[in-house]
């Protein structure tokens, strides 16, 4: 016994002294980063993420048989934490066991069940493994680019825990030390099958066991800290300091060491962007560390999914990586103990500092740029990989622990185009067009109003002055609304809804211009202020307060990121007012719609979707039209895959791979669907791009695009006037 209690104890003490050691390194690292607004605010919101995301393990029980064997390990080392505690102290008393509890029948069946609900876990792990191993499937693993070696070490040293485990508690039922008479059924079988060996065998088997036993939990948790599956402790740190109450929808502003920047009068060392590991934030830092790399955003990600360089999961690696080779500088840099003491008349010494297995020199520790070209600039990330990037949300949408990708995207994009003007070409036609005319096509404002004329009613223009109080809404058309013909055909449609079912709306006309999306997406935060901050002071001159648009990045960028701005307005899409409209009574679908099948899919736009959580209202409209049935594609609601538009894609050339929009109009057409629902001007534009490119060589298109206000339209009983309604 006294043999058993020094091992235990020599054993815990250095284990835990390697753990404090390297989790200090961790922690210095992490907050070497730039200071991060806003992380610690909102607290009930955060408690709550952590009971729904970290306990309740929401995101992976999305993905049904992995998601459930991870809840049930996840659990199952919360309950085995007992287990922990009763070895420990069966190393000082053989009769040890939990005041209060640690007799009672059910505490010692639900060990034995949870401990064989990991060994069930961790086999489907295994079988998964196996099933998507990247070496024989290739990048259509989510594992391709992962660590494998480790998670196999670590799927090993947890069935390790478990087996020994079960042996110990299996002896010590035989030599009369197991604190529960019964409910502990596997260590009860267990015992069953030791009983032969005699008491002093079961005596020697249990003081093995139990210190083979804790030897695996301590080892585990050197290997946790010591590998990928760090997150295992970060990761409830990280969901905790996410924003909230989710990763999507607006964009951030931009800050410089904690202060936001005033483009009129930025500070001469402001930073702007990421153009360093140096510039990223403490909860960037977290976020890299984190990364669990399940590939579940790869597995997601449209440019993936064409064969495009960017893999969120890779790039998450690949800053990690270079956060790790730059840590001993960084821990340095803001823990000057960790310099040597300087001699006379010299600056600090290079002392190594490491951290994990990397060591190197404070004095020799150089910043790589973040961007650029890999066999050039020697740069962490390639140019190719941050320009193929379309926001859609799906990465942030799936990641189990809340890494938040396009915030490193978006910021590292800004950097190039406002400091370092390295951006595709493209690019600089949408940023004179929205400076010089407004918007992205470079059109002229007078313009704006043409679509009125092609209606057979009146439709009120704003003159400037403040919103009469008896208007319901202010129809923001947009730059795609506006000038864009297939949209124009939304923009009316919405419009004569409106006035069929007694709405009564006004439109800025000339007044209107772009929001700023495509600029503050593509990089130019500064034109996106100018753009925003134009808007927000005239809308509020006029006292907007309910807006209905058509397209979800205005709704996105009006409704969510202009109340950084001073503007906060009550922004609804217009699938959502025209379904209160149908289910009110206000507008009847009555014909059904004429020369487009029976038959219809809905793509669900990634900003209205993902980022903003608007999935019922559009099949409601259309599951109210007569005549149509609803066949929905794989890809669908929160893991809808994306057009290609986002992201400002919609002016780039897309030269990489396959294209995005055939990639969706493929898995549409797939549905048996001769109708292509959309609610989004950016998706109708791609989509009717890939029909159009699949009907070539065919008598007739092979679908048909369209909004879901037209489709109401064509349906929608005109004789009723607004009074009636």
């Amino acid at each position: 016994m006294t043999v058993r209690l020094v091992l235990g104890v020599l054993l815990t003490l250095v284990a835990l002294s390697l753990a404090a050691w390297r989790g200090n390194r961790i922690f210095q690292v992490i907050r070497s980063g730039q200071p991060a607004v806003g992380r610690t605010d909102d607290k009930g919101v955060r408690i709550q993420g952590e009971i729904v995301e970290v306990l309740g393990q929401r995101k992976l029980l999305k993905w049904s048989v992995p998601g459930l064997a991870h809840f049930v390990t996840f659990w199952g080392f919360l309950v085995l934490g007992l287990t922990i505690v009763e070895g420990f102290g069966a190393l000082f008393d053989p009769d040890f066991h939990i005041p209060l509890i640690g007799t009672w029948p059910i505490v010692g069946f639900l060990e034995d069940l949870f401990g064989l609900l990991v060994l069930v876990g961790i086999t489907v792990f295994t079988v998964i493994r196996i099933k998507r191993n990247p070496h024989r499937i290739g990048r259509q693993s989510r594992f391709y680019g992962s660590h494998t070696g480790g998670a196999w070490l670590i799927l090993a040293s947890i069935a390790t825990i478990v087996i020994t485990l079960f042996v110990y508690r299996g002896a010590q039922i035989n030599t009369g030390t197991f604190p529960f008479e019964s409910g502990a059924f596997v260590s009860q079988w267990v015992a069953t099958i030791l009983e032969p060996l005699g008491e002093t065998a079961n005596e020697w088997i249990e003081t093995i066991f139990i210190l083979l036993s804790f030897g695996a939990v301590l080892g585990t948790t050197i290997l946790v800290l010591y590998s990928k599956h760090m997150h295992i402790f970060l990761a409830p740190f990280n969901v905790l300091f996410s924003r909230r109450p989710n990763g999507l929808g607006p964009l951030l502003p931009m800050y410089s060491r904690g202060e936001q920047i005033d483009f009129e009068d930025p500070a001469d060392d402001a930073i702007f962007g990421r153009a360093s590991i140096e510039d990223i934030t403490w909860k960037g830092n977290l976020d890299l560390l984190t990364c669990t790399e399940c590939g579940r955003c790869q597995s997601q990600c449209p440019a993936w999914n064409t064969e495009k360089p960017l893999s969120p999961k890779l790039l998450i690696m690949d800053l990690r990586d270079n956060l790790l080779e730059q840590a001993p500088y960084l821990a340095a840099k803001n823990n000057p103990q960790y310099l040597g003491s300087p001699g006379v008349g010299q600056g600090p010494q290079p002392v190594p500092v490491e951290i994990g297995s990397f060591s190197q020199s404070v004095q020799d520790a150089h910043a790589r740029p973040l961007v650029g070209s890999r066999e050039n600039d020697n740069a962490v990330i390639d140019e190719d990989v941050l320009w193929s990037c379309t926001m859609c949300g799906a990465c942030v949408n799936q990641c189990p622990v809340d890494i938040e990708h396009i915030d490193h995207i978006v910021d590292m994009r800004r950097n190039r185009v406002m400091i370092e003007s390295e951006f595709p070409s493209e690019l600089n036609g949408l940023f004179k067009n929205i400076e010089n005319k407004g918007n992205p096509w470079g059109a002229q404002a007078s313009q704006r109003n043409a679509w009125i004329e092609e209606v057979d009613f009146e439709v009120e223009v704003s003159d400037g002055e403040a919103i009469p109080d008896d208007v319901d809404y202010l129809f923001w058309v947009g730059c795609a609304g506006a000038f864009e013909d297939r949209a124009k055909k939304t923009t009316k449609a919405v419009a004569e809804l409106l006035h069929l079912a007694g709405v009564r709306f006004m439109v800025l006309g000339e007044g209107e211009t772009c929001t700023g999306d495509p600029a503050r997406r593509a990089g130019n935060e500064f034109l996106f202020q100018m753009q925003a901050m134009q808007n927000v002071e005239m809308l509020n001159e006029i006292k907007a307060k309910k807006i209905v648009v058509t397209c979800p990045h205005c709704m996105n960028t009006i409704g969510r990121e202009y109340p950084q701005l001073g503007g906060n307005y009550d922004v609804v899409h217009h699938s959502q007012l025209l379904a209160t409209l149908v289910k009110d009574g206000r507008l009847t679908p009555v014909t059904p719609v004429e020369g487009l099948g029976s038959s219809v899919t809905y793509h669900d736009p990634c900003y209205l979707g993902r980022h903003n959580k608007v999935y019922t209202p559009p099949r409601e409209l259309i599951g109210s039209l007569p005549g149509l049935q609803l066949t929905e594609m794989e890809r669908s609601a929160d893991r809808s895959f994306c057009c290609g538009a986002g992201g400002a894609r919609m002016w780039m050339e897309e030269r990489i791979g396959t294209r995005i929009n055939l990639n969706r109009t493929d898995e549409a057409l797939g549905t048996g669907a001769t109708t292509i629902a959309v609610a989004c001007p950016f998706c109708s534009v791609m989509l009717n791009d890939g029909v159009t490119n699949r009907s070539q060589g065919k008598d007739e298109p092979v679908a048909v695009v369209a909004d879901v206000a037209t489709l109401l339209l064509s349906t929608v009983d005109r004789t009723k006037t607004p009074t009636d309604a």
